[in-house]
C-alpha cells in the first residue's frame, strides 16, 4: 500500500510541472494582453470623456469594425462561443488573428461611445492566445481543451483581479450544472499568473482595477436572508432578459440585413441619436462612474433598465465587447432600486444585484459568488451566495453563451 502511493506521488510531480509550466505560460501571456487592453481602454474612455462629439460617428465605426471582421475575422467573429465550442468539439486552433481583432474592435466601441463590456474581450485574446501553445507544445485533443480553459480563466482574472473567480469561470462556464476537475489545476494556476502579470504591468502603465466597497452588512438573520433570496430571484429574471433580449435582436437583425457591416452602422446609428438627443451619456461605455454611485447613494430606478436597452442595441447589432460589465451596471443599479423596497443597505443589495445578475445571465453562480468575496469581502460571502444562487435558478437555461451546454438541468425544466 504505502508503495502504490508513493509511486503515484512522483507520478504526479512531472504531471504538476508540465501544467505549471503551461499555465505560466497562459498567464504571462494573456495577463500582458489584459494590461494592454486595459490601458488602451482606459485612454478610449477618457478621450471619448473629453471630446463627446466623438460619440456622432459611432455609425461609421460600427462599419468599420463589421467590416474588418467580414473581410479579415469571419472564422472567430463567433467570439466566445467559439471557445467554448473547441473545448467541447476540438476542430482547429484558434486563429491567432482573434485576440488584434476583438482588442482593436472594443476599444473601437468604447471610443465612440457603445455600451460593450470587457470581459469578451479579455477571455477570447486570453483564449486565442494560449491556443498558440497547442503548435508550440503539439499538444494532444485533451490538453489542448485544458490549455483553452486555462486561457478563459487567465483573460477573465487577469481583467477584474480576481483570480479565484477566474479559474472558477474557466471550469464553470462551458455546462449548466457541471464542473471539469481535470481543468483546476491550470486554470487556477493560470489565473493567478494572468493576474499578477496584469498587476506587474498596471503598475508600469499606471492603470489599476476599479476598487468597490460594501459600507456595511447586516448581520444574518431571517428577513436580510429573505429580502436578497427575493432580491436574486429578480436579478435572474433579469439577466434572462438581457440574454433573450440580445440574442433576439442579434437575430432578427441577421435575418433582415444580409450584409454584415451594416448592422452595427444601423445599430450605431440608434445609439448616437438617443445619446445625443437625449443627454443619455451614463448609459455608454463602461458606466464605472454610475456603478460606483450604486454603492453609495440612491439613484433613478430605471437606470438599469437604461444600459439594460443601450447594451441590446450596441451587442445586438454587432458592436464587438463584453457583457459583463454591463451586468454589472444593470445589476448594481437594479440592487440600489430593489434596496428601499426591501429595506437593506443601497451597498449591500448594489453589491449582490452587481455578482447576481452576471451569474444568472452567465449561469455561473459559483464563480460569481467567489468574485463578490474577492472584491467586496468575505462578510458578504453568504448573501452573495444566496443571491446567485436564486438568479442561477431563476434565470432559465438560455445565458448570454449559445455554445454552453446544459450538464445537468436546473428544476423546473420540462
Amino acid at each position: 500500500m504505502e508503495h502504490s502511493f508513493l509511486t503515484e506521488q512522483r507520478r504526479l510531480l512531472p504531471y504538476m510541472g508540465k501544467w505549471l509550466l503551461l499555465a505560466l505560460a497562459v498567464g504571462l501571456l494573456s495577463g500582458s494582453a489584459s494590461a494592454f487592453f486595459l490601458f488602451a481602454l482606459e485612454l478610449a474612455t477618457g478621450t471619448r470623456n473629453a471630446h463627446r462629439w466623438l460619440i456622432a460617428p459611432l455609425p461609421l465605426a460600427g462599419f468599420a469594425v463589421g467590416w474588418l471582421y467580414l473581410r479579415f475575422g469571419s472564422s472567430v467573429e463567433a467570439g466566445n462561443n467559439l471557445l467554448i465550442d473547441e473545448i467541447h468539439d476540438p476542430k482547429k486552433v484558434i486563429p491567432l488573428r482573434m485576440a488584434p481583432l476583438v482588442l482593436g474592435g472594443t476599444v473601437v466601441s468604447h471610443l465612440f461611445g457603445a455600451s460593450v463590456g470587457r470581459e469578451g474581450t479579455a477571455v477570447q485574446m486570453g483564449g486565442a492566445l494560449a491556443d498558440q501553445l497547442t503548435h508550440a507544445f503539439k499538444l494532444q485533443v485533451e490538453d489542448r481543451r485544458i490549455v483553452l480553459m486555462a486561457g478563459i480563466s487567465a483573460g477573465f482574472a487577469s481583467v477584474f483581479g480576481t483570480p479565484l473567480a477566474g479559474a472558477i469561470f474557466g471550469l464553470e462556464v462551458l455546462a449548466i450544472g457541471r464542473l471539469r476537475y481535470d481543468a483546476l489545476l491550470a486554470c487556477l494556476a493560470a489565473a493567478i499568473a494572468g493576474d499578477q502579470v496584469c498587476l506587474l504591468w498596471g503598475h508600469a502603465l499606471g492603470i489599476h482595477h476599479t476598487h468597490y466597497a460594501i459600507a456595511s452588512v447586516p448581520a444574518l438573520g431571517l428577513w436580510p436572508l429573505a429580502a436578497v433570496a427575493i432580491a436574486g430571484a429578480l436579478f435572474g429574471l433579469a439577466g434572462k432578459l438581457f440574454a433573450d433580449c440580445t440574442h433576439a435582436l442579434s437575430g432578427w437583425m441577421k435575418r433582415r440585413v444580409t450584409y454584415g457591416p451594416l448592422r452595427p452602422l444601423l445599430g450605431g446609428s440608434v445609439v448616437a441619436a438617443a445619446v445625443l438627443a437625449f443627454g443619455a451619456d451614463r448609459y455608454i461605455g463602461l458606466g464605472i462612474p454610475t456603478i460606483q454611485a450604486a454603492f453609495t447613494e440612491p439613484l433613478a430606478p430605471w437606470d438599469f433598465a437604461g444600459k439594460l436597452v443601450f447594451t441590446v442595441a450596441s451587442l445586438g447589432s454587432g458592436f464587438k465587447g463584453g457583457e459583463v460589465t454591463p451586468l454589472f451596471y444593470i445589476g448594481a443599479t437594479l440592487g440600489n432600486a430593489l434596496a428601499p423596497l426591501l429595506h437593506l443597505p443601497f451597498s449591500l443589495l448594489a453589491g449582490v444585484g452587481f455578482v447576481a445578475v452576471f451569474a444568472g445571465a452567465a449561469n455561473t453562480p459559483i464563480a460569481s459568488t467567489l468574485m463578490a468575496i474577492e472584491l467586496f469581502g468575505a462578510e458578504v460571502g453568504v448573501y452573495a451566495a444566496v443571491g446567485c444562487v436564486l438568479a442561477y435558478l431563476f434565470s432559465g437555461h438560455t445565458g448570454i453563451y449559445r455554445a454552453q451546454r446544459i450538464g445537468h438541468a436546473k428544476p423546473g425544466k420540462s
